[in-house]
């Protein structure tokens, strides 16, 4: 064949084409002009968007107090509303024992980003399910518990409510009042039934068990019960030992399904133990429950987005059922969840050296925490501000319910540049020792000037 008529037929070609793109381009400028429409407006009002009819949202409550905190330019401003750790120098903290995990992913240069299955990272399940159960769950042991990585504890409980929306007999849940914000958006998207129990005494700043006992009692049999597993979100107030058995015991003869949140495992008490035994006392009488379990606190991983969903069942038989359809939940959902924050969690929890390391600093966050919550209840003692704050000291946990209300709070923000959300709510973990005394002073005025 001869290349210049090669050559020149596909220029000869190339040119028609142009040509004929040329003269289309020509035409749907000409219609264009003649019947003045325009396909994109790219100016102009907002009426000519399909979604002009749009609302603008509500700042999420929680969410929003940081975007007025990072609004406000004075030097004194204190953040104690979003539940995330701080140092004393009111930093945010990576663990040490994160880094390393991460350091040892980065040298092994096995590794690779390909997709997880859709129950997540196998090693990273059966950690976190030892973690909460403990290492001789007959539970596990017998392969009774089906584990899945979800995203984060929001993530978990969202599979999880979905899944009994499907397949469990009763769609209502009961939520303690107050509980975390998400709670009931995510249970009511998920397709349950929103009912709440009596949890916390204003009148005492603790726990109203009677009230709890009165409403699990008079509640249909079969009915889900959320369940703080520890340091219960916004209050700070738990049960103790004995009030767990009496609920397990009530739970039970109910035929109530259990579904435990675990936020702060470890990060509560500062044993890992300690914190897992309201959960541990419920798997240990053969019935069934879910768990869902967060590595944001307790390893301080809150962009990682890591949790697990674990549902407890009779047999193992039954177990694998529901995983198989935890992941039709899972697959059209987000399909898999991402590799990082599993592998991190998984170095920490299989290596002895590294998860001794990570006692410790869990530990350390645990008793910074606690040490703030004697510092502001002996600053507010010195000050001689009206009312008993020993509650500040029995609550445990990130969060003091403090018992401000909405029109303190404000006063607070207005006048002391401190945020925090209307509830009263204040995140302990954002304290130091050198913002105590502006906390207590706030606190003082607005106990004495606002009612």
């Amino acid at each position: 064949m001869n290349p210049e008529l090669t050559s020149s037929s596909s220029c000869s070609s190339s040119d028609r084409r142009i040509s004929v793109l040329a003269r289309h381009l020509v035409g749907v400028e000409m219609d264009s002009q003649n019947d003045s429409i325009s396909a994109f407006p790219t100016s102009g009002s907002d009426s000519n968007s399909v979604f002009s009819h749009v609302v603008r949202g509500p700042e999420d409550p929680i969410l929003g107090v940081t975007v007025a905190y990072n609004k406000d330019p004075s030097p004194v401003k204190l953040n104690l509303g979003v539940g995330a750790y701080r140092t004393e120098e009111g930093k945010p903290l990576v663990l040490n024992v994160v880094r390393k995990a991460e350091q040892l992913l980065v040298n092994d240069r096995s590794r690779v980003k390909e997709y997880l299955p859709i129950t997540g990272l196998a090693d990273f399940n059966k950690l976190s399910a030892k973690l909460m159960f403990g290492a001789n769950s007959p539970a596990i042991q017998e392969n009774r518990v089906t584990t899945v990585q979800c995203l984060s504890g929001t993530g978990s409980l969202r599979v999880g409510a979905e899944f009994l929306a499907k397949h469990y007999h009763q769609r209502t849940i009961y939520i303690p009042q107050p509980t975390w914000g998400n709670h009931p958006k995510v249970f009511t998207l998920a397709g349950l039934s929103v009912k709440t129990y009596r949890y916390y005494d204003p009148a005492t700043r603790g726990l109203n068990f009677q009230g709890l006992l009165d409403d699990f009692g008079s509640a249909p049999s079969g009915a889900i019960v959320l369940l703080h597993a520890c340091a219960h979100n916004p209050t700070g107030v738990d049960p103790t030992v004995k009030q767990w058995e009496q609920i397990r015991q009530l739970v039970r003869s109910k035929g109530l399904m259990p579904f435990f949140d675990s936020a702060y495992q470890g990060f509560a008490s500062g044993s890992l133990d300690a914190d897992a035994q309201p959960v541990r006392m419920f798997v240990a009488d053969g019935g069934e429950l879910l768990l869902a379990q967060s590595y944001a606190k307790n390893m301080g991983l809150y962009g990682e987005r890591i949790g697990a969903l674990s549902i407890v069942c009779k047999t193992a038989d039954v177990a694998s059922r529901v995983e198989s359809q935890l992941k039709l939940v899972i697959r059209p959902m987000y399909s898999n969840p991402p590799i990082h924050g599993a592998s991190i969690v998984a170095a920490i929890l299989k290596d002895r050296d590294l998860y001794n390391e990570w006692t410790i600093e869990l530990k350390a966050m645990a008793d910074r925490i606690i040490s703030m919550r004697h510092k502001l209840f002996e600053a507010l003692r010195a000050r001689g501000t009206p009312g008993d704050w020993s509650h500040i000291i029995k609550q445990i946990g990130m969060f003091t319910f403090t018992g401000l209300n909405p029109k303190q709070v404000a006063f607070m923000t207005k006048e002391y540049h401190i945020y925090m959300t209307s509830d009263g709510r204040i995140s302990m973990a954002g304290l130091s020792s050198k913002t105590v005394p502006h906390l207590a002073d706030a606190i003082h005025a607005a106990v004495t000037r606002v009612v």
